[in-house]
């Protein structure tokens, strides 16, 4: 009788993420349309290719293309321009327990003056979130407070002149004003991993955080990239110098988003390449670190980005075959705004801690990001075609 309980509930977990009728709730038919249309045209990768450059060519240009853009691309994959317009959207999914992560997501800057503009809104964004229970995280790009050639020279143990001391030494103060502030107001904070080649600076940094920061429970989150074949070995070794020092591991786990740039400079340079060899080593690779996580989650909080249904059955059933509630503060749930809805909204509804990256900020600015999320879905193809199918499957289902 057991075993008949256990496989009528595995097959109903297997079947929650094809609910689209949860998946769906909060678009309308034109936003079901509009989804459709988007996930159509970023399949196609010559399209997505054209797209990026016309786009690219229009704003450069100063074109009238904003409003065009706004309409479709950037308002299906983020919440929009300033926090106070992002409420709308992180209201409405908060009625369907689904919380949002605002990210301000303007990338590519290089000047002084940008990075502090970089941490005066991050500092804002955690003040603003500090009394909203549908906003639990805040998050940063390391790239948004120092240069990327910084980080690499730092990485590659290169000598740092003068100027470049007092220059990364603003960039650590930068992070620390954010680690102190998130602290003061208890508000964990999630900083995104970059390219492999500048990472090392940012881990080290990030880790230095954490020890000053995380004694009591985790703050301060890292990133770990389960597409890099080593970065399970740095989950083991960080655990155990976290064990030394007395202080808690706060950690992201993803799977990737720089997959071809890394294969590309390792081809180019010579140098084995940080990657896995194919998806089925990365899936793999991300559900080992998700277990060990799991297993010692009275060191490691974690968040589980991924759109994975698989990882996402997994740390469900690690949660069921456990004696932790699925709301434990410290296991959570997290895919980006505009995709995946059929993971978020359907784990909100069972009752798991959920949460969307909710991308804002001028759309110029933003465009890199959402090339990169087109170019992302173009190359995961099942992606994609499972979007495709869902939005279709809901199709039918209003029209019965």
């Amino acid at each position: 009788m057991q075993k008949i309980i256990f496989a009528q509930i595995f097959l109903r977990m297997k079947k929650l993420f094809n609910n689209t009728e949860v998946a769906f709730a909060l678009k309308s038919d034109s936003e079901l349309e509009r989804a459709y249309f988007l996930f159509k045209m970023i399949k196609s990768e010559p399209l997505v290719k054209m797209g990026t450059a016309v786009t690219k060519f229009a704003l450069k240009s100063r074109l009238p293309v904003e409003g065009l853009i706004r309409s479709t691309v950037f308002d299906h994959f983020c919440g929009g321009v300033t926090e106070e317009d992002c409420m709308n959207t992180i209201d409405k999914m908060y009625t369907k327990h689904v919380h949002s992560v605002l990210d301000y997501s303007v990338e590519g800057k290089e000047v002084e003056n940008q990075f502090d503009e970089a941490l005066k809104k991050i500092l804002n964004i955690i003040q603003f979130v500090k009394a909203k229970e549908a906003i639990p995280f805040a998050v940063f790009k390391p790239t948004g407070f120092g240069r990327f050639a910084l980080y690499q020279k730092i990485t590659e143990k290169r000598e740092l002149s003068e100027a470049e001391q007092a220059e990364w030494q603003r960039v650590r103060d930068r992070f620390e004003a954010v680690a102190k502030a998130a602290k003061d107001k208890d508000i964990p904070i999630l900083i995104d991993a970059e390219e492999s080649w500048m990472q090392d600076a940012a881990d080290e940094l990030v880790e230095e955080l954490m020890e000053k920061y995380n004694k009591e429970k985790a703050i301060i989150f890292n990133t770990l990239q389960a597409y890099r074949h080593d970065r399970l070995d740095y989950l083991k070794q960080l655990h155990q110098r976290a064990q030394q020092k007395k202080f808690k591991i706060g950690m992201k786990l993803v799977r990737g988003a720089y997959m071809e740039k890394e294969r590309e400079r390792a081809e180019e340079m010579n140098y084995q390449d940080p990657i896995c060899k194919d998806k089925i080593t990365t899936d793999q690779n991300f559900n080992n670190a998700l277990k060990y996580m799991f297993e010692n989650l009275s060191d490691i909080a974690i968040f589980s980005g991924t759109h994975n249904e698989e990882s996402s059955y997994l740390l469900m059933d690690l949660i069921k075959d456990s004696s932790y509630n699925k709301k434990d503060h410290r296991i959570w749930f997290g895919q980006l705004y505009g995709m995946s809805d059929n993971i978020s909204y359907n784990l909100a509804q069972e009752g798991y801690n959920v949460a969307k990256y909710l991308p804002f900020g001028p759309v110029k600015d933003v465009m890199p990001y959402l090339i990169r999320r087109a170019e992302e879905n173009t190359s995961v193809a099942g992606q994609t075609n499972r979007e495709l199918n869902l939005i279709m499957e809901e199709k039918k289902r209003r029209k019965l």
